[in-house]
């Protein structure tokens, strides 16, 4: 549509597809085309967003490109198509409603951090939601943790309880306003408000005098009088009571976006201390909010590229390099020179970090491996052994969404944990699903996927699925964004690991197909669909374990894959497990099979671990050797562990993957030197993992530090994986490699693997929309299932489709 501004006048049908409903973009549409003085129409269908715009050729041009350019903060367009319709010189510009039939498939939006321009609301003593707690527009607030039905109107939310006000009635129908049918909308008059209640749930008692000596622990149950909102008491009362609890040393439950958080001052010892008995999370790091980015600064280093992740609309926990003697309490992070990182991300967190003044711990509420307390009445019967109170507001939570977890990886994202503020916003699939897909995911870090043509939904982190609690969460999460996105599922893909609670779930459904999925096949794949590459490549997928082809427990795998297939060309030498279970939850068992395969059965009687487990150690070998409760692995994750018990890091373990943590974070990232490792055999070729533990022990043994032992373990496996890949371009022709697996959440590694196979002229896949590790198979196992149906393939393939 060529022309000046005062050219011929044309009209134009356009369509908006994508995250376009619920975001804004009809005020957008609406504010632009009146800018402009256009003439026409926009409403949302089951489609996404329709719109008429009619006026100067040139103007509806620069009009049709802002849709795209200009969209709102939380949408996301995916296509935009204009053609040309007659010209009815109509007046005026005007939001139609929906039109009647066709299905509504809106695209739920992740929640959203409180906007600039709440937050100018939220400060403003003129504005009339000065100071409350739950402001919020078209551009921010609660969105997936709220909704309970499509269409995405306000009876379909959980806001349905509470009425409009005039005020906001006028806010919501007004198209000039950002707040133009913004579901959650509401102000002091008409909507939530904040409660203060003692660990059982109950109104209140005040505490006792003593109770509130600074840097001392509360006793339980003692909570200020008066800080229960019944309409006596403001919100404003009530943040400062919870305030005042966290600043006398606290353990305050609070009600976020999507489930209970525990918190406590970061800098009060004898408050983490408390969180840390009752929670029953004896070394696993603890998040800590900081009111701002200054506030962010003081704590850790904090680069653009780090700056940009923590003030985004997702607010992510983002782990950033501690500052030596940054004020926090010694249990926050015991150890650990990484801490994560969040800044507020309602106007409740905004508020309570102002009047407690300093950092905060922010954990999730929960204990041990359960799913994070949503209800009222689940978190007081879950939390109330922990909380001394809880900072409750009366907006019910619909859909359980922990924080989500990054980390920095060259100037972008690497997850860790994809959920709130990211999840369930859709990401494409390479080869679209022809039938609709569940895919179940693993076990640990579980997520599950469900995929309707081009677009995959992954869920928000579910947690460890290893018991009831969870794996409910689990179905009554699948059962929740079917009826959202209104997917059918046909095709049901799962993990082969028949003891999955995952897999079990998979195979009791009816009425479906289903396709089992290799869990490195699926880690590989995982990683082609974030990149949007459906071809064949080298998979280099690491992990802790995952149930191999053949029935063993693979986790160091050279695989060459495509969507629908693979072959193992390649894989770490294999060593028993001594114990089973045990040698995981005890990496010096590891240790202990690692060195008798690489001293041939004489293991050097010098060596630190030897010595520290000389009363178990000749009993754990022998179950190695006899093959007795010692499952064979090629597991990158157990040698990771073996080394951390070598180089001093752990010999046992409280949470998953803590010694292999433990040994990044130990290695100097100074050291250039790495540790040989010559492949051997053919086809599938082997790493001997044994060489690279013989050459840490030796360096130990001739006086090396533990972190020039860890770092050259680094880069030795760094370089082990680049000649592998070069072994396989060489036989196959391939020049793009995959790296997956949650061995490479290890940023260490991770950017030595890298730079050594970009050196070498490949090209190199990573993860930047969801996680590297068991959080991201479920995208996998989806986009396994779509590229085998397309092809009809039978579920049990496991050859690459060329």
């Amino acid at each position: 549509m060529d022309g000046g501004r005062a050219g011929e006048r044309v009209r134009a049908a356009i369509r908006v597809e994508g995250t376009v409903q619920g975001v804004g973009f009809r005020p957008f549409v609406y504010g632009l085309a009146t800018r402009l003085g256009l003439d026409g129409l926009v409403g949302n269908d089951e489609r996404g967003v329709f719109i008429e715009v009619e006026g100067a050729s040139a103007l509806v041009g620069e009009f049709t490109s802002a849709l795209r350019d200009g969209a709102p903060p939380l949408a996301a367009v995916e296509r935009v198509a204009a053609v040309p319709v007659p010209v009815t010189g109509r007046s005026g510009f005007a939001v139609v409603p929906s039109p009647p039939g066709g299905r509504r498939r809106a695209l739920v939006t992740p929640d959203a951090a409180t906007c600039a321009d709440c937050l100018r609301e939220l400060d403003d003593p003129a504005d009339r939601r000065y100071g409350y707690p739950f402001v919020n527009c078209t551009n921010c607030g609660p969105r997936f943790t709220i909704v309970t039905d499509l269409p995405y109107d306000r009876p379909n939310t959980t806001m349905a309880g509470f009425a409009m006000c005039g005020d906001c009635e006028r806010e919501y129908r007004d198209p000039a306003d950002r707040r133009f049918h913004a579901q959650p909308v509401c102000c002091p008059a008409c909507g939530p408000r904040l409660r203060l209640l003692g660990p059982a749930g109950r109104e209140p008692a005040p505490p006792p005098p003593s109770s509130t000596a600074p840097g001392g622990a509360v006793p339980k149950g003692a909570v200020p009088k008066g800080a229960a909102s019944d309409g006596a008491a403001s919100d404003g009362a009530v943040l400062d009571a919870a305030a005042a609890l966290l600043r006398a040393g606290a353990v305050v439950a609070v009600k976020g976006l999507g489930g209970y958080h525990l918190a406590a001052v970061a800098a009060c010892g004898p408050a983490v201390a408390a969180l840390r008995a009752r929670k029953r999370r004896e070394d696993k790091p603890f998040a800590v909010m900081a009111a701002d980015p200054e506030a962010a600064r003081r704590l850790c280093e904090v680069d653009e590229a780090a700056e940009r992740l923590l003030t985004g609309a997702a607010r992510p926990i983002v782990l950033l390099r501690r500052r030596p003697g940054a004020r926090l309490a010694p249990r926050v992070a015991p150890g650990d020179r990484w801490l994560g990182v969040m800044l507020p991300y309602t106007p409740l967190h905004h508020l309570l970090l102002r009047r407690v003044g300093e950092p905060i711990v922010l954990t999730s509420g929960n204990l041990g491996d359960e799913p994070i307390a949503r209800d009222d009445g689940e978190a007081v019967a879950r939390l109330g052994g922990v909380a001394d109170a809880f900072l409750a507001h009366d907006r019910p939570i619909r859909a359980r969404a922990d924080d989500s977890v990054v980390r920095v990886f060259r100037g972008g994202p690497l997850p860790i944990r994809r959920s709130r503020g990211y999840a369930p916003r859709p990401l494409p699939l390479p080869r679209p699903a022809p039938r609709p897909v569940l895919a179940c995911g693993a076990e640990l870090k579980h997520t599950f996927c469900l995929a309707r043509g081009g677009r995959a939904f992954v869920s928000p982190h579910v947690g460890d699925l290893e018991n009831h609690e969870t794996f409910r969460s689990f179905t009554e999460g699948v059962a929740h964004l079917r009826r959202l996105l209104g997917i059918t599922p046909r095709l049901v893909a799962h993990d082969l690991h028949p003891e999955y609670l995952s897999t079990k779930y998979a195979l009791a459904l009816e009425g479906v197909d289903r396709t089992g999925v290799q869990h490195h096949h699926a880690h590989v794949a995982s990683c082609l669909a974030d990149n949007g590459v459906a071809g064949t490549v080298i998979g280099v997928a690491f992990d802790g374990l995952g149930y191999g082809a053949d029935g063993t427990l693979w986790g160091g795998e050279f695989l060459v894959a495509d969507l629908a297939g693979f072959e193992r060309a390649g894989h770490l030498a294999t060593v028993p497990m001594p114990g089973g279970a045990a040698a995981v939850r005890q990496p010096w068992r590891m240790a202990a099979a690692h060195l008798d395969a690489a001293y041939a059965g004489d293991v050097p009687g010098d060596l630190a671990v030897v010595r520290r487990n000389a009363g178990h150690w000749e009993a754990v070998v022998a179950l190695a050797r006899r093959g007795v409760n010692a499952p064979l692995t090629s597991s990158v994750g157990r040698l990771f562990d073996a080394v951390a018990a070598l180089a001093g890091v752990r010999d046992v373990i409280t949470y998953e993957g803590q010694a292999a943590a433990g040994l990044e974070r130990l290695a100097d990232e100074d050291e250039r030197d790495g540790y040989g490792c010559r492949l051997t055999g053919g086809a599938p070729f082997t790493v001997p993992g044994a060489e690279l533990v013989r050459a840490a022990a030796e360096d130990l043994r001739a006086g090396a530090a533990p972190g020039t032992v860890a770092a050259r373990f680094h880069n030795g496996l760094a370089a082990a994986v680049a000649a592998g890949c070069e072994r396989l371009r060489e036989a196959r022709g391939l020049g793009t490699v995959a790296l997956s697996g949650g061995v490479f959440q290890n940023v260490l590694l991770l950017e030595r693997t890298v730079a050594l196979l970009e050196e070498r002229g490949f090209t190199v896949l990573t993860h930047r929309r969801v996680p590297p590790g068991d959080g991201g198979i479920s995208l996998g196992q989806a986009a396994v299932a779509a590229a085998r149906d397309r092809l009809g393939r039978p579920p049990a393939s496991a050859s690459p489709s060329g």
